[in-house]
């Protein structure tokens, strides 16, 4: 009895000792309480924790499966909220770096995991139930943002998994589209359509609103919460306090030259004396039908790295390889600030400072189109701006200080990234971690046993 007793005291002491240290990294010490349920747990017994089955006694073979089921469902939880999770490659932004299919090991102790902001959800779902289609979180309990301490910081040329920052609102029906994006040109059309009717333009913000009003008729608008938006990875290029340029496609960070990896890819045209270009060049080159569009019978739009562009402009049935690139102070809508002010475009953009925890900024009408969703949306103030002054949490200001940093994210595939240079900057609380290996990748392309990228399995990361 001695014996089986100074057991039970070994193990609560072990289990008590894993639990005040999760509990100092969590910084709750509320939490604590829970040492009575542990202690009753492995010494006293009174009350049965797992009361799904029974305590004494042999259970039938279903109430082993669920409890087993249970254990693992709650391992596997705490294990993706404080350790690792798995994410899926889902389109080519990163190619190729990082290929369609690749199933990443993202660390979340990297940076530091992150406290759910909605800790009651259906396991393993990130904002959508399957079959129904409704959302898989509850709003009845919402927590504040909280890093736990991690490995180190983020550090720019990382891959970082983040949430999609222009995630918050979604139109269900076209979630492959920010909202914002669909209002901008939403606002656009109805422009153009006054513009043909001879009717006098109005300025833009009434045609923001009355876009607004039309998607909010026609579409059912959802709201997710940071920690249930989309799930997304791309290289940090800028980190706060950085200087972001971009001159002819040629990325620099404080006024100096980003080095290319030799996975970046630009889109190229490359035209042919009127012959086609043998698929099984692009085969050995790793350019997948998809990326494979003929714009001519004598001409290719391809993404392409730099050695695969040199490449192909040997072969004896290419005449020319050359880049895709926007002009010099081309003004394109669809860029990050949306603002005709800032002639920015995908290859010439900034230069634009990323904020830091604590800095502060000079405030004024012609910079606040760059600022204002971090200070309305990201940090929670109430913005206005009447007569030509701007207000925060009703008071006029002429300056703000930032409660957190901002990073910039580029994804590899320069042509076909949808990242910051079209949405703008990543507030910290909502990066997720930095994907570790490849642990899996599979080619959709491909067909039976050929569909595993074997040479990818638990490539690193870089």
């Amino acid at each position: 009895m001695t014996e089986i007793f100074s057991r039970k005291y070994i193990r609560f002491g072990i289990a008590a000792l894993i639990y005040i240290l999760v509990v100092i990294w969590i910084g709750n010490y509320w939490l604590l309480l829970g040492l009575g349920v542990i202690f009753d747990m492995y010494v006293t017994e009174k009350v049965n924790w797992t009361f799904w089955k029974k305590r004494h006694g042999k259970n039938n073979a279903f109430i082993e499966w669920l409890d087993a089921l249970i254990f693992a469902v709650i391992a596997v939880t705490l294990i993706n909220i404080f350790l690792f999770q798995n994410y899926r490659i889902p389109t080519p932004s990163m190619e190729k770096s990082l290929l369609v299919g690749d199933h990443l090991f993202v660390s979340k102790l990297a940076y530091g995991p992150r406290m759910p902001n909605t800790p009651i959800a259906f396991p393993f779902t990130q904002h959508t139930l399957p079959l129904t289609n409704s959302k898989s979180w509850s709003n009845l309990v919402i927590w504040p943002y909280k890093r736990l301490a991690g490995g180190g910081e983020v550090r720019n040329n990382d891959p970082i998994v983040f949430n999609f920052p222009a995630g918050d609102t979604v139109v269900v029906d076209e979630q492959v589209t920010s909202y914002y994006e669909i209002v901008r040109r939403t606002a656009r059309d109805l422009k153009s359509r006054d513009s043909y009717s001879g009717s006098l333009p109005k300025n833009d913000s009434y045609y923001i609103r009355q876009a607004r009003k039309e998607i909010l008729d026609q579409h059912e608008i959802v709201y997710r919460p940071v920690d249930r938006r989309d799930n997304y990875v791309k290289r940090c290029i800028g980190i706060p306090g950085d200087t972001v340029t971009i001159i002819s496609g040629v990325v620099y960070i404080n006024g100096i030259q980003v080095e290319d990896n030799s996975t970046l890819q630009t889109t190229y045209v490359v035209r042919t004396n009127g012959t086609t270009i043998n698929p099984k060049a692009f085969e050995r080159l790793s350019i997948s039908k998809a990326d494979q569009s003929m714009i001519s019978g004598a001409a290719y739009l391809l993404p392409l790295t730099s050695a695969n562009a040199e490449t192909i402009s040997k072969f004896t049935n290419v005449s020319e390889v050359s880049p895709v690139m926007a002009r010099s102070g081309e003004y394109a809508p669809h860029i990050f600030p949306h603002n005709s002010a800032y002639r920015w475009n995908e290859d010439n953009y900034g230069p634009l400072w990323l904020p830091a925890k604590g800095s502060v900024v000079q405030l004024d009408t012609s910079n606040l189109c760059i600022y204002e969703r971090i200070i309305d949306v990201y940090e929670e103030n109430d913005l206005r701006v009447d007569g030509g002054i701007i207000y925060i949490n009703g008071s006029p200001a002429s300056s703000y200080t930032f409660k957190m940093g901002y990073y910039w994210m580029m994804g590899d595939n320069r042509h076909n990234s949808a990242d910051s240079r079209y949405w703008g900057f990543v507030p910290e609380d909502h990066i997720v971690g930095k994907p570790k290996f490849i642990w899996l990748s599979i080619d959709k392309e491909a067909e039976g046993i050929r569909r595993i990228r074997w040479n990818r399995m638990f490539m690193k990361v870089r």
